[in-house]
């Protein structure tokens, strides 16, 4: 049971066992990464945000076009359906958590959460009467799905939200017992199993109410969340405190505070000023230097850091935002910005407030910080990368981040943990049809395909124009479309932040997000990446092996007796909309490749000290559901395996193919629909987590992979198309402690 310890507003939180692997931070060798933060001690753990998440990927799935488009606003694509009232869009083997989903209004619902071939039923309170749904609507079974971790339209303004942890052991399937409507997104994480965590991974039940101290965490968003350093609390965490009141000069760079108490960890930055001087603050960027480096790893205009576009208060709002880890308040007299990010530094920290503006007089500041106890590998540093768009590419993704190209360069590793961004200047609101699109670790597939802008920030339909501030998502300020008061009150921005539903590279991440539903609107960006990193890699390509490629094959001792001959494909990643009227974005590639429906097998070479191997295929996606058995031998010595050698490392299992069933039926009660939509997209990489029992302390490892059918029709009554297992490529990606000297 957690220990709960009240003092003075704040809470201090104690799990029994996630406390004590997070206390053995202090001893744990600096090559053993950290547990991972795993359900609700993700919440709990907040603290422990910047930890490297090794062996970790999150996924986010949705039910986007998948000829890149917007059709139907990205709704109702669902990669098949078992019956009239089962449309399935999610569909994943192995153990995992999902984290995070988004459905638009109450449409869909009733929903199934089949946990390891159990079917939950979940609901939303409208779906008794879904025309003529009442305000203050909640989530069913409503103990297992409370407040603020699970809040309905009525609060976002126009979506159903979950961030309720649903654990997983062997597999998860979500249907959707009505289409009309029928969008939604879903993040869910996947371990390298021998990973260490803070508590094993166990199946939902549907009965079990997240733990209240929880709830308790996150409803006291927008208050204080760190102990000042003259309370008890403080004292006892070693909290060091630094403040005071400056005049910001036109044009120059005033520094805050450098710290060089370290290592430590940055726990709070507040800046407030004069409530009249509250729009002067668009001119100043906040910046921050970690350890000396060359680059700011923080630079980003003030109000867009803590989640706003603008500190424009249209309605007199005392929150203009009210997130978990960023707040903005008005009282009678000041405007108060308030950070909570943890923030690691090794030898100094340098904030910075950089004035392009006028002189901005009485602005006071505080810092707090903490000692850190963990070595440089093990943690992150933290980032906001801003990006000016003033003229967005036509056809082209909006960049908000590429790591290859910030600090230098090269590989890092860390996580991806939200955005804050401006989409329009203009209070244009068509923009929120693009799709944010992620790409991690050299994957050609994006790992996250969203359904939409507003989705993203937590809402639905534009949020109807309305504003809303929510822990972990929101829209804080901006008119309705032909309503705004002046210039400041046409600036329209959200904000999307990621704890449980962090999203881990090991190499690289790009962060991009369409502008319009095909890369066509002109408006105005600004965005803000939130990323813990260093510069170091925890993901190491060892080994690659290409199909059809003989001398590759022969190298890898590539053995698969009812494989097709080589054979060529010409198509397409999921990019985008690969055309707009004459223009084409994205030509087709042609590759070669392989197919079997018996097993095949490999070797391929691996760092002995790795913690886990991650399996790459690219494959031809037009095969649907294509699942095989994994099988794993030590092949240091020799690429000969004896029947004794082979251990079970899981099931590698995709569902759906570039063929879709769309069902958007008009009426809100409409039978489902079956049209067959085939995209020409074919070309996809796909993942598997190899367990770390199987390959640590090995230089090669002998894989097999079984192909076992799944004759599962598109619907009911539609013809199985052919089935088989398909291969261009392998790649074996190692998980390793990242090597990492902030002296250097």
């Amino acid at each position: 049971m957690p220990i709960i310890v009240n003092h003075v507003g704040w809470t201090v939180l104690i799990c029994s066992v996630a406390a004590f692997l997070f206390a053995s931070h202090a001893s744990a060798a600096t090559s053993e990464p950290p547990a991972v933060p795993v359900g609700v001690d993700a919440y709990r753990m907040w603290d422990h945000w910047a930890d490297q998440r090794i062996g970790v990927r999150a996924y986010m799935r949705s039910t986007y076009d998948r000829a890149g488009g917007n059709d139907s606003a990205d709704a109702s694509h669902f990669l098949f359906q078992t019956d009239d009232d089962l449309s399935v869009p999610l569909d994943v083997e192995g153990p995992g958590i999902l984290y995070f989903v988004r459905y638009n209004h109450w449409h869909g619902s009733p929903w199934h959460y089949v946990v390891d071939g159990t079917d939950h039923v979940v609901q939303e309170s409208a779906t008794a009467d879904p025309r003529h749904p009442r305000a203050n609507s909640v989530f069913i079974p409503e103990q297992a799905f409370p407040s603020p971790l699970a809040v309905t339209w009525s609060a976002t303004k126009g979506a159903d939200l979950s961030w309720v942890p649903i654990g997983f052991e062997r597999s998860f399937r979500m249907a959707y017992g009505r289409t009309h409507y029928g969008t939604g997104y879903f993040i869910y994480h996947q371990i390298v199993p021998g990973t260490r965590l803070s508590r094993p991974v166990q199946a939902w039940t549907g009965a079990e109410r997240p733990d209240q101290d929880v709830l308790d965490l996150l409803n006291r968003s927008g208050q204080d969340l760190v102990p000042r350093a003259d309370s008890v609390e403080g004292r006892r965490m070693g909290i060091h405190e630094r403040s005071d009141e400056r005049l910001l000069p036109a044009g120059a760079t005033t520094e805050l505070a450098k710290l060089d108490q370290a290592p430590a960890l940055l726990r709070a930055i507040e800046i407030s000023v004069p409530r009249e001087s509250a729009m002067e603050l668009s001119n100043v960027r906040l910046r921050i230097t970690w350890d000396g480096r060359k680059a700011a790893s923080v630079d980003a205009p003030l109000p867009l850091f803590f989640g706003a576009g603008t500190l424009y208060n249209r309605d007199g709002r005392e929150y203009l935002v009210k997130a978990f880890p960023v707040t903005i308040r008005f009282d009678d007299q000041r405007v108060h910005l308030a950070c909570y990010f943890p923030m690691p530094f090794f030898r100094s920290a340098r904030i910075e407030l950089v004035n392009s503006g006028e002189a901005i007089d009485e602005v006071r500041w505080a810092v707090r910080w903490t000692p850190l106890k963990a070595a440089p590998n093990q943690v992150g540093y933290f980032h906001a990368t801003y990006r000016d768009h003033p003229q967005p590419e036509l056809g082209k993704d909006l960049v908000l981040l590429d790591t290859a190209k910030v600090e230098g360069g090269g590989d890092w590793s860390g996580q991806f943990i939200g955005t804050s961004f401006i989409f329009s200047h203009n209070a244009e609101l068509r923009t929120l049809e693009g799709d944010p699109r992620f790409f991690f670790d050299d994957s050609n597939t994006p790992q996250a395909q969203g359904t939409g802008t507003e989705e993203w920030g937590g809402g639905g339909d534009y949020w109807g124009g309305l504003t809303m501030s929510l822990p972990l998502a929101g829209h804080p300020v901006g008119a309705q479309q032909g309503k705004a008061k002046s210039a400041d009150d046409a600036v329209e921005s959200a904000y999307r932040f990621l704890l449980a539903d962090l999203m881990p590279f090991g190499k690289n991440a790009r962060i991009q997000f369409e502008h319009g539903g095909t890369d066509e609107s002109k408006e105005h960006y600004e965005t803000v990446a939130y990323w813990y990193g260093i510069p170091a890699a925890s993901l190491v390509l060892t080994d690659e092996l290409k199909l059809a490629d003989a001398e590759s094959e022969r190298a890898h001792h590539y053995v698969s007796p009812d494989a097709s001959p080589p054979g060529q494909i010409t198509s397409r990643y999921e990019w985008g909309v690969d055309h707009i009227g004459k223009l084409e974005v994205y030509p087709a590639e042609t590759d070669s490749g392989r197919h079997t429906t018996g097993t095949s097998q490999f070797t391929l070479h691996l760092r002995r000290d790795n913690l886990g191997v991650l399996l790459r295929r690219k494959l031809d996606y037009a095969f649907p559901n294509q699942r095989a058995e994994v099988f794993v031998a030590d092949a240091s010595q020799s690429a000969a395996s004896s029947a004794a050698d082979w251990k079970p490392a899981g099931v590698w299992y995709l569902a759906g193919s570039n063929t879709c069933v769309y069902s958007a039926p008009k009426d809100e009660l409409g039978p489902a629909e079956h049209h067959v939509q085939t995209s020409n997209r074919r070309f996809r990489d796909d993942e598997f987590l190899v367990p770390r029992a199987l390959t640590e302390g090995r230089s090669a490892i002998r894989v097999r992979v079984k192909f076992t059918e799944v004759r599962r029709p598109l619907f009911p009554g539609q013809p199985i198309p052919p089935l088989a297992w398909s291969e261009l490529k392998y790649s074996a990606y190692c998980f390793v402690r990242p090597e990492f000297d902030p002296g250097r």
